[in-house]
């Protein structure tokens, strides 16, 4: 894209809509050097590398050709958008890599703060919450080598800190990347994200991984110390779709090797969401939410179609057996969840189910299934007053994160 080009979408004015936006759902495209720059020489080689292969730079994890994300330099990218038409089941086609149509060198705003508040500004954009493009995927390219998937993130939040800002100007919330497989190491990990400043952290919904190829439930009571710690802080632990391990289990339906990004299968997409029901699920019967009632979770860029079918069975198996609940699950859940809907789904569903002051506005930018300009998120609002439209396009996300 040219320099005039550019200068034409930073300047252009944004709608007005009365108030600027707080956008829950935002994305950086990591520099080649988010999981190497602080890395321990030691764990280098465990970690994550980049090689040259016939031309082409690609990344190895754990030793391993890395195929998360087809490009992991993310130059040239795809344009914000250009899947839109396709996630809303306007167009079809069988090969996604076509529909991306052409692709864009790496804009500065996707890898600069500066330059991306000059673009929030022209986006009508107050403020946004900021989540991984690659970094969702690694925990799972390292499962079976915890230490090294513990040393990786931790260089990996101190560069999502140097470069992004877990609160930059009050404006831009990076979140850094918990898990649970340390207890010490999260809790550790959480500390000092509290003391940077950090509002969000993001974690993904599966079980915490062990050594040994073991696992456990996040609701184990074990772990009451890390969900203590972020109840008490008053941070939003935040949970983005990624990879979730849950394509270990379709191998036995559909064996197809290595998860990759935005590889079409039918069966994939009909159960992409079985990872967020089971984990909300897997908090509210194990008693997460009862024991740390102050808990904020939000559900990041996983739509809203599976949160109706989970209030429906969780209300199913209350009535069935309230003696082991303590409490009220559904209460508890729609106390302690906050979800960003895709902007296709059946939004006004997801606000009487949970509540419109628990509904996000996300947008995904600058992703290609998000939207090019992420205020027409508004324009799939239907039947929201206009009080309404504002505690999902602002307010819900700010007093989230409101010092």
């Amino acid at each position: 894209m040219s320099d005039v080009a550019i200068e034409s979408r930073l300047s252009a004015a944004p709608p007005d809509l009365g108030f600027v936006a707080v956008d829950a759902d935002n994305h950086y495209y990591e520099a080649v050097d988010a999981f190497t720059r602080h890395v321990p020489r030691d764990m280098a080689r465990r970690c994550m590398q980049w090689v040259e292969l016939n031309g082409k730079q690609r990344l190895l994890v754990g030793g391993t050709v890395n195929s998360f994300i087809p490009n992991p330099t993310f130059d040239p990218v795809a344009r914000p958008g250009s899947l839109d038409l396709y996630f809303r089941g306007k167009v079809s086609g069988h090969d996604i890599r076509e529909m991306f149509g052409e692709l864009d060198p790496i804009h500065p705003e996707y890898r600069d703060r500066d330059a991306r508040l000059a673009l929030m500004d022209r986006q009508g954009i107050e403020r946004a919450w900021f989540f991984p493009t690659l970094g969702v995927g690694m925990e799972e390219s390292l499962r079976h080598d915890l230490p090294a998937a513990l040393a990786a993130f931790r260089a990996f939040n101190r560069w999502v800190d140097d470069d992004w800002g877990f609160v930059y100007r009050d404006r831009i919330y990076a979140a850094p990347y918990l898990m649970l497989s340390d207890l010490d190491w999260a809790l550790g990990e959480l500390d000092h994200a509290i003391g940077r400043g950090a509002r969000v952290i993001v974690m993904r919904c599966a079980p915490v991984l062990l050594p040994g190829g073991q696992s456990r439930s996040p609701g184990d009571s074990l772990y009451d110390p890390f969900w203590a710690r972020c109840a008490d802080a008053g941070i939003v632990v935040a949970f983005h779709s990624g990879d979730s391990g849950y394509g270990r289990d379709l191998e036995l339906y559909e064996p197809r090797g290595a998860f990759r990004a935005f590889e079409f299968s039918p069966l994939r997409m009909m159960t992409g969401d079985r990872a967020q029901f089971d984990f909300f699920a897997i908090l509210a019967t194990h008693g997460v939410l009862a024991r740390h009632p102050q808990l904020k979770l939000a559900s990041i860029e996983a739509g809203s179609t599976w949160v109706t079918p989970l209030f429906t069975k969780l209300a199913k198996a209350y009535s069935q057996n309230p003696s082991v609940f303590a409490g009220d699950p559904l209460e508890q859940l729609r106390r302690a969840l906050w979800v960003a809907p895709f902007y296709e789904d059946d939004i006004r569903m997801l606000a009487d189910t949970i509540g419109v002051d628990h509904v996000l506005f996300g947008s995904d930018y600058p992703h290609a299934e998000g939207l090019a300009e992420p205020l027409s998120f508004i324009e799939d609002l239907h039947g929201f007053s206009a009080v309404e439209t504002r505690m999902i396009m602002r307010d819900n996300a700010l007093a989230l994160v409101a010092a």
